[in-house]
């Protein structure tokens, strides 16, 4: 079975992950859960951007608004998965001792997120001189 494939049945049977290495200090554990309520909390504010973008921003060309509507949901879909498979990962390198994984998705959450904004600036200072 792939390494994605089990990953991907622990997010649903997450008690199967005390089968692996040894139960590691809990606080780690807890900042394990604080991080990933984090993410949880970043894709809620991600798609509440988004349905805001759609509500909102009405004077929008339609394919401009849902452009930024749609990216802004996806970047908070992604971040939602992103989570639980982080947090995952992470308990599974504590118990068996592992270095923490390392990931490229901060990045490009980060990146998707920077031209959505920039692009939302430029429009509200192109609206206001126009």
């Amino acid at each position: 079975m792939s390494r994605f494939v089990q990953s991907l049945r622990l997010w649903f049977a997450p008690r199967r992950i005390r089968d692996e290495g040894e139960t590691p200090d809990y606080r780690f554990s807890l900042a394990n859960e604080r991080t990933f309520l984090a993410w949880i909390r970043t894709a809620l504010a991600l798609i509440g951007g988004g349905f805001a973008v759609d509500q909102f921003l009405p004077d929008l060309r339609w394919a401009v608004r849902v452009g930024l509507s749609l990216a802004l949901l996806a970047a908070g879909v992604l971040c939602a998965l992103r989570a639980v498979n982080h947090w995952i990962r992470c308990e599974r390198a504590m118990r068996r001792g592992e270095d923490l994984p390392v990931s490229r998705f901060p990045a490009v959450l980060s990146l998707t997120v920077a031209v959505v904004a920039v692009a939302m600036v430029v429009l509200v200072v192109v609206g206001r001189a126009g």
